[in-house]
């Protein structure tokens, strides 16, 4: 391997405009294994490329989450989107050209299996280069160990059972040896968390990250490393991995011998390790003064505001704060969230043009809208005060709904009554945008959405507009300005590194384990009344035993893992983890198996613009709970097999 010349493939490290940070380096064209170790410079512009291979979850277009989901839906034919993930949502998937292959890279896909090729010539070289301080050394490695963990997992994650790419193979090696089978799952999840041990063991890796535009912003920490071994873990222990019979087939030596690739028999056990991990990783970002964003009036001085806007803001900026971020635990710098923002934004006044401005094409169907609790932090299929049955009937705001609908206007009864995720996360027709425009810094002086026929926020040609009548509010930054009045045009968006992993989603996590081991309890409910009393809610039982129609829900395990996932979707609703959630609980042949609806946003009137359309009809079969494997790449190596149903 010493003389061997071998060019390697760099990708740019950060997205154009923001090369200040560490991650945001584009490394030069390094020709050989050889130069690449000779000396600390040469090394560090690999260890950016071992980085550039993060996804860039913060770009819809490169964000399978985002697109091949339930969240958001597009107008037929697409603008303005890349179409890849889009088309797995519409059941596009196919094996002869798989869409967002993470396998070969294809189709907005990412090579993966390169990634680790070069992670493993990293950790090989790393210890050649002389010119560099031995606690450096080690903290490198920690990183590279930790990428190396990090996509092995997002294999596992979309394909299920891989080859575990331990070392990479000798040049030279027998065509018997280059064809390499699929492993255990358990194996893959074990070689998983072994490196993340080995990188959390690490006492050059630092615990967190001090200050927010230093040039090691986005750099792993451990704080990061044990957080995501508490995903790993509880992914690990989740019906699709653990217990799952759906996929006999997938077996060590073909579908006519050996063992199932993932057991068919629950494992226990593995609950129990995934809330230790859990419980190990609150403790330590406790210990490092992570806690819950709320609201610091600090960031915005001179706002006039009340505590149902504090509220709402502090939800939005648990993942838009980017300098004084008390939650995010893993800020990824590799992927910042800029033009995200203009295109969740809905048009809200004069100024604005579609051009540089707001383009509100992300929307979420009406499904989404209805996930949210009512304001007693209940289902509103199950909420006895609320209307259900009525949530499409229209209803005129009054004084007491002038912070969440615009006094005096209509919208449905779905749209009142809501708990402050919703108003935080949802913009809709005739509902109040505080904030991101012009003069719009006052409870005085709130803007509101204006959606129906020839208004601004309507459809004005063949693009930039929501085709169900709902936008993302909850990921637009409080620092991003739009258009107003003719004052200015266009937009100015402030990017934020996209939140990977959050406090919250840790607590969330440690309360699905807790209540797979013990079931039900008070140190079962306080994770999760954490999160709710950020949002304004009161606790679970208090919610259930006075406001549920199923008052007992909350006391049996099955009921309360219901509540836990619903938590977990609503909470993390948005930042693409409700796609791989609803796949790890083997939920989603149930849920992506619906109508998508939205409104009839052509319309003028009240009443004709509130009637449900359906956009699109979705299916989703067994088979789609993991990706399929490039045809090409069953051809080449015989001992790989393909995932079932394809």
């Amino acid at each position: 391997m010493k003389n061997l010349k071998i060019l390697l493939t760099m990708l740019l490290a950060m997205a154009a405009g923001s090369c200040k940070k560490y991650l945001d380096v584009v490394p030069d064209q390094v020709g050989t294994i050889d130069n690449a170790f000779t000396q600390r410079s040469t090394a560090e512009k690999f260890l950016f490329t071992c980085y550039s291979y993060l996804p860039r979850h913060g770009d819809m277009d490169d964000n399978p989450a985002f697109n091949a989901g339930d969240e958001v839906w597009y107008m037929d034919p697409i603008r303005d989107v890349d179409a890849d993930y889009w088309n797995i949502a519409r059941g596009m998937q196919n094996v002869a050209n798989p869409l967002g292959s993470y396998w070969t890279g294809k189709n907005q896909g990412l090579r993966l299996f390169t990634a680790l090729r070069d992670c493993n010539i990293f950790l090989g070289g790393i210890d050649r280069v002389r010119d560099m301080e031995a606690i450096e050394r080690e903290r490198w490695k920690a990183e590279v160990t930790f990428l190396k963990a990090c996509y092995h997992f997002y294999l596992v994650r979309m394909y299920g059972p891989i080859p575990v790419i331990r070392e990479n193979l000798a040049v030279g090696s027998a065509p018997e040896d280059v064809q390499v089978p699929r492993e255990h799952v358990d194996s893959c999840f074990s070689y998983i968390v072994r490196l993340l041990d080995e990188a959390a063991a690490n006492d050059a890796l630092p615990a967190k990250i001090i200050g927010t535009e230093g040039t090691e912003l986005g750099r792993i920490t451990k704080s990061i490393v044990l957080a995501m071994k508490a995903k790993v873990l509880v992914t690990a222990a989740s019906p699709l991995f653990n217990g799952n019979g759906d996929f006999v087939s997938l077996k060590t030596g073909g579908k006519d011998g050996g063992v199932p690739l993932i057991n068919p028999i629950a494992d226990q056990k593995k609950w129990e390790t995934a809330a230790a991990a859990c419980k190990e990783a609150i403790d330590f970002c406790h210990s490092n003064f992570y806690s819950l964003q709320r609201y610091n009036p600090a960031l915005n001085p001179g706002w006039i505001i009340n505590d149902t806007i504090k509220t709402q803001l502090g939800i939005r900026m648990a993942v838009t704060e980017k300098e004084f971020n008390t939650e995010v635990i893993w800020a990824n710098t590799t992927s910042r969230a800029t033009d995200i923002q203009r295109w969740t934004m809905p048009i809200l006044a004069g100024g604005a043009v579609s051009g540089s401005g707001p383009k509100g094409i992300l929307a979420p169907p009406i499904k989404m809208a209805e996930l949210f609790y009512t304001n007693n932090g209940v289902p509103i299929t199950e909420d006895k005060t609320w209307d259900y049955a009525g949530r499409f009937q229209l209803k005129t705001a009054t004084g007491a709904d002038t912070f969440y609908i615009k006094k005096n206007e209509q919208t449905v009864k779905l749209h009142y009554d809501r708990e402050p995720r919703f108003y935080a996360n949802l913009a809709f027709d005739r509902g109040i945008w505080f904030g991101n425009w012009i003069n719009n810094h006052s409870i005085s002086n709130m803007l509101f959405v204006k959606a129906r026929r020839a208004e601004f926020a309507a459809r004005q040609g063949v693009s930039n507009f929501s085709v169900t009548g709902y936008w993302i509010k909850k990921l637009v930054s409080m620092g991003t300005v739009g258009a107003a009045d003719g004052n200015v045009t266009g937009s100015n968006q402030t990017p934020y590194p996209w939140p990977e992993i959050r406090l919250a989603d840790l607590y969330l996590l440690y309360a699905e384990a807790l209540n797979e081991v013990n079931g039900p309890g008070n140190e079962t409910y306080k994770w999760i009344d954490e999160v709710r009393s950020r949002a304004g809610l009161p606790g679970v039982v208090y919610s259930w035993e006075n406001f549920s129609t199923q008052s007992t829900r909350h006391t049996s395990k099955a009921g309360l893992r219901d509540i836990i996932h619903q938590e977990r979707l609503i909470e993390l609703a948005f930042e693409g983890q409700r796609f791989w959630d609803l796949r790890r609980w083997r939920e989603a042949h149930i849920v992506l198996n619906a109508p998508i609806r939205g409104w009839s946003t052509e319309q003028q009137e009240a009443a004709a613009y509130y009637k449900p359309v359906v956009q699109w009809t979705q299916t989703f079969k067994l088979r789609d709970y993991f990706w399929p494997i490039d045809q090409d790449e069953i051809l080449r190596n015989k001992k790989l097999l393909q995932n079932p149903g394809w």
